[in-house]
């Protein structure tokens, strides 16, 4: 199958994304991202009718545990340790102006 990326357009993409490579790197992308799109070209000639959208391979289910209400530290216990505090808040240094 041709080549479908040539060292110019990654140089492009590189540039774009402020990525400096080597001749050789700009050949060895070329090459690999070549083989990506000839491989996702192979995998849109296979007949997926009637194959069931996924969005894992396996069976999967959610382990987490339920959400169940519980004890609550107070404002006191959770601004005890604060280096600084404003109130009932904590105080941290200004961000924005």
């Amino acid at each position: 199958m041709p080549a479908k990326i040539d060292p110019d357009q990654v140089r492009r993409i590189a540039r774009l994304a402020r990525i400096n490579l080597t001749t050789d790197e700009l050949e060895q992308f070329a090459g690999q991202l070549s083989d990506i799109l000839n491989y996702i070209d192979q995998l849109s000639e296979l007949n997926t009718e009637g194959v069931e959208p996924t969005t894992h391979p396996l069976k999967i289910s959610n382990v987490f545990r339920q959400d169940q209400i519980g004890q609550s530290l107070s404002n006191e216990q959770a601004l005890a340790n604060a280096p600084r505090t404003h109130g009932d808040f904590f105080a941290v240094p200004k961000v924005l102006e």
